[in-house]
């Protein structure tokens, strides 16, 4: 029998660590991946670390030892996006300043 899919979402830039924003299996794993896929969100497959983070609960922060295993992951997004860490608080606070 196949394992179901499971899909963790990260959040980072609002606090210090990245915290666990929406998890789940089956049918929701697909739509987490399908709503993020939507929001140009990048998505990695990495089986072992969502297992990993499978443990942990919503807006739960990561621990640290997975610090680094994430780090690659979000290094990697930011880099996509032409970002660094810190540009999505200057982006909320010009959305905030415009509103």
């Amino acid at each position: 029998m196949k394992p179901s899919k499971q899909a963790i979402a990260l959040e980072y830039g609002r606090r210090e660590t990245p915290v666990i924003s929406a998890r789940g299996s089956g049918d929701l794993a697909e739509r987490i991946i399908e709503e993020a896929r939507k929001r140009g969100v990048y998505i990695a497959e990495d089986p072992q670390l969502v297992g990993l983070l499978a443990q942990l609960q919503v807006d739960q922060e990561i621990p640290e030892q997975l610090y680094t295993a994430v780090a690659v992951i979000l290094a990697w997004a930011y880099w996509l996006r032409g970002m660094v860490p810190g540009d999505e608080r200057k982006q909320g606070a010009d959305a905030q300043a415009s509103s």
